[in-house]
C-alpha cells in the first residue's frame, strides 16, 4: 500500500472513530436531556423514534446506498427469531431510557459497564460454554467496581438502579440469543441487515406499548413543541443519532476489528462519563470514581484474557 493510500486509509477510520464516538455519546446525552431535563418523560416513545429512525435509515442505506447487499430472510421461523430478538432489544433500550431519567449518566455508564459479567453468565446458562478460570477471574472488580459506585453514588435511585441492571441484562441476553438463534450459515445476518428486520418489528411492538402505558405522550409532546420550537429538531436529531451509532458500530468493526471496538468502548464509557459531568454537573465523589474506574479497568482485563485464552 503506498503512503498516500496508506494516509487515506487511517484519516478515513479515524474519521469513522470520531462518528462513533460522537453518535453514542451524543445520542446518550440527548436522551438524558430529554427524559430528565426537558420535561419529555416518555422513554418508550423516545424508543420508537429510535426505531423508527434505524427502519427508515436502515432500508435507505442498504436498498439505495449499498452499504451491505441486502440479505433475505428465508423462512417463517427465521424471522420469528428475529422477532424474539427484537423484543428483547426493545427491552434493554426501554430500560436503558427509563434509567436515564432517575440516575446521571455517569452512574448508568458505570452500571452498563458489566455488560460482559451478563453475557459470561447467560452464555454458561444457556449453552454450557465455560471460559478459562483466569478470565471469570477479571469479572470481580467489573462487579465489584459497580458495587463501590453504588455506595459512592449521592443520586443513587433504587427504581434507576434495577432497570439499568435490567437493560444491561438484556443486552448481554441479546448478544447470546442472537448466536444461539442465527448461529446456521443461511441464517446469519451482519448487524445492518439485522436491524432492517428488528427495528420495524420493534415498532410495531413499542407503538400499542407507549399508548397505553403513556397515555398522555401525544398531547405533551404537541404542547411541548408549542413551548420549545426546537423540540421536534431535537428529537430527529436524536433519532439520527440512534442509527447513525448503529451505522458507525458496524463500520468500525469492518474496518479494523472487534478487540479495537471493545477498546475503544471501554475509554468512551469515560469520555461519556467526563462530558456528562462537565454538562449536566452531577455531583460525584471519589468512592463514585473509583467505582467506576475499578469496572472499566476490569472490562479491559476481561477483554484481554479472553483474547489470551480463547
Amino acid at each position: 500500500m503506498s503512503p498516500s493510500s496508506s494516509k487515506k486509509q487511517a484519516v478515513f477510520i479515524s474519521s469513522l472513530i470520531i462518528l462513533w464516538y460522537s453518535s453514542n455519546i451524543g445520542v446518550l446525552l440527548l436522551n438524558k436531556f430529554l427524559l430528565s431535563n426537558y420535561g419529555f418523560r416518555f422513554p418508550i416513545f423516545l424508543t420508537m423514534c429510535h426505531m423508527s429512525a434505524c427502519a427508515i435509515l436502515s432500508y435507505v442505506s442498504i436498498a439505495f446506498l449499498k452499504v451491505v447487499p441486502l440479505q433475505r430472510v428465508k423462512s417463517r421461523a427465521q424471522f420469528l427469531k428475529i422477532a424474539t430478538l427484537s423484543v428483547v432489544f426493545c427491552g434493554s433500550v426501554v430500560g436503558g431510557n427509563i434509567s436515564l431519567r432517575f440516575l446521571p449518566v455517569s452512574f448508568n455508564q458505570a452500571v452498563g459497564a458489566t455488560t460482559p459479567f451478563f453475557t459470561a453468565v447467560f452464555a454458561y446458562m444457556m449453552t454450557f460454554k465455560r471460559e478459562a478460570w483466569v478470565t471469570y477471574a477479571a469479572l470481580v472488580p467489573v462487579v465489584g467496581g459497580v458495587v463501590i459506585a453504588s455506595g459512592g453514588e449521592p443520586s443513587f435511585h433504587l427504581y434507576g438502579f434495577i432497570m439499568c441492571i435490567g437493560a444491561t441484562a438484556a443486552r448481554a441476553f441479546k448478544s447470546v440469543l442472537q448466536g444461539i438463534l442465527l448461529s446456521s450459515e443461511g441464517e446469519k445476518l451482519n448487524s445492518m441487515n439485522l436491524l432492517l428486520y428488528m427495528s420495524p418489528v420493534a415498532v410495531i411492538v413499542l407503538l400499542p406499548a407507549a399508548l397505553i402505558m403513556e397515555p398522555s405522550v401525544l398531547d405533551v409532546i404537541l404542547t411541548l413543541g408549542s413551548q420549545h420550537k426546537f423540540m421536534w429538531i431535537l428529537l430527529l436529531v436524536n433519532s439520527t443519532m440512534a442509527y447513525s451509532a448503529n451505522l458507525s458500530n458496524f463500520l468500525v468493526t469492518k474496518h479494523t476489528s472487534a478487540l479495537t471496538l471493545q477498546v475503544l468502548g471501554n475509554a468512551k464509557g469515560a469520555v461519556a462519563v467526563v462530558i456528562s459531568i462537565l454538562i449536566f454537573r452531577n455531583p460525584v465523589t471519589f468512592v463514585g470514581i473509583a467505582g467506576y474506574s475499578m469496572t472499566v479497568l476490569g472490562v479491559a482485563a476481561y477483554g484481554e484474557a479472553k483474547r489470551r485464552f480463547k
